[in-house]
């Protein structure tokens, strides 16, 4: 278990190197004082993911460094039940003019494991980091992902209670990221904690039991992952929490200045009006705005996720090259159609409406869960997975076969 009560840290800036010097010989402040983080609670039981959200500079890597020991707090208390290890910013606790094999030493023993522990690890450390022959090469001469690979390596096999996570994992290719997210599951499967900070919004929705948002150093909000999310981009999309929200509909939650407003949806199948398809149909969504001034140029979206509240399908008008404009005291109904070709479940459907092509620049109305559908049956061919590709087949007796296609 960890539990972290009023956690406060604060730096000193100074403006210039030299300021630094002369505080010390005169005696008097020549600094400012920052704080990074004040008054930061929270616990975390066996077994439990939390995800941290947060803007740059809000205080996400200033926190993961006090649970990991590499900052002490100015005030706070933190309480701690087992081993903490993690992967921080790409190259903490490593040495560059060192080979890899004596960086797992190193590195090791920075993590709290003895010399045994070391030499009976070693051999299975390299296996997974999948270096080879370059773990007796310089770690100057490693590209990120290859760092990244052994410092995730090291910090996953030295038993910790509590894994600690930062954006370093985004980093190298997709297999070896899928490598780590299944150790990682095995792990969480196994009763170990995890601390997850990414902006991947997705993985922290389906990684993560719960998940806070730090702003200026304070956490603003704590839940479930998709409240925590929604949350956030409110803050990247810099609205004000005080402002009143009007949804579109009532299940949904919805934000944004309104200047163009989504005031109905509908998702129609071949037959008829429903909220139940099959795999495979043809699909209509009616999306109906209005707008309360003119405006020139504007993106309507849709974004599908299935019922962990993973992404799993979006597009917008921008994406498929349709300009849309708005009158203002004004309505139209724009219609998006698809053949629905997602696994049988329950999902839910998304809408929002911004400036430009991207909505966290000027948001007019984000319309969360719109609308809730279930896709039942499948129309067509069978098929595994959460999607159909649409392939075809062929097969062609005595050919021979080439890598390349023709």
């Amino acid at each position: 278990m960890i539990e972290a009560i009023d956690l406060t840290k604060t730096f000193k800036l100074y403006r210039t190197p030299s300021d630094r010097l002369l505080e010390s010989l005169l005696r008097r402040p020549r600094h400012r004082r920052h704080t990074a983080l004040q008054d930061i609670s929270f616990a975390i039981e066996p077994g439990e993911t939390l995800g941290i959200l947060g803007r740059n500079g809000a205080g996400k890597s200033t926190l993961l460094k006090l649970l990991m020991g590499v900052l002490l707090p100015d005030s706070g208390e933190l309480r701690l039940q087992g081993k903490l290890t993690g992967l921080l910013e790409l190259g903490t606790g490593f040495d560059t003019g060192l080979s890899g094999l004596q960086n797992i030493e190193r590195n090791g023993r920075l993590l709290g494991m003895t010399g045994a522990e070391i030499a009976e690890r070693r051999e299975v450390i390299i296996v997974f980091s999948e270096l080879g022959e370059y773990i007796h090469e310089p770690l100057r001469t490693y590209s990120s992902g290859m760092a990244m690979r052994l410092a995730f390596s090291i910090a996953i096999h030295a038993d910790p209670a509590c894994f600690l996570v930062d954006e370093a994992l985004s980093v190298g290719d997709a297999h070896f990221q899928q490598k780590c997210i299944r150790r990682i599951d095995a792990f969480r499967k196994a009763g170990g904690s995890l601390i997850f900070v990414s902006h991947d919004l997705n993985a922290i929705k389906v990684l993560c039991d719960r998940a806070i948002v730090l702003e200026q150093g304070r956490v603003v909000a704590s839940g479930t992952p998709e409240a925590a999310v929604n949350h956030y981009n409110r803050i990247i999309a810099d609205l004000n929490d005080d402002e009143p929200m009007r949804p579109a509909l009532e299940q949904s939650v919805g934000y944004g200045n309104l200047a163009l407003e989504i005031i109905g949806a509908v998702l129609q199948g071949e037959d008829s009006k429903s909220d139940v398809v099959s795999a495979g149909e043809s699909v209509t969504v009616r999306l109906h705005i209005a707008a309360h001034r003119n405006i020139d140029d504007f993106t309507l979206g849709i974004l599908i996720r299935d019922r962990f509240g993973q992404d799993v399908f979006g597009t917008n008008s921008h994406f498929l090259q349709y300009p849309l404009t708005a009158r203002a005291d004004e309505t139209q109904v724009v219609e998006l159609r698809f053949p629905m070709n997602l696994a049988p479940g329950k999902y839910t459907l998304t809408a929002a409406a911004h400036s430009a092509h991207n909505h966290l620049q000027d948001c007019y109305h984000w319309c969360d869960n719109l609308i809730r559908f279930e896709v039942a049956g499948i129309q067509g061919p069978f098929f595994y997975g959460i999607a159909r590709l649409e392939p075809s087949i062929t097969a062609q007796p005595n050919a021979l076969f080439s890598a390349r296609l023709s």
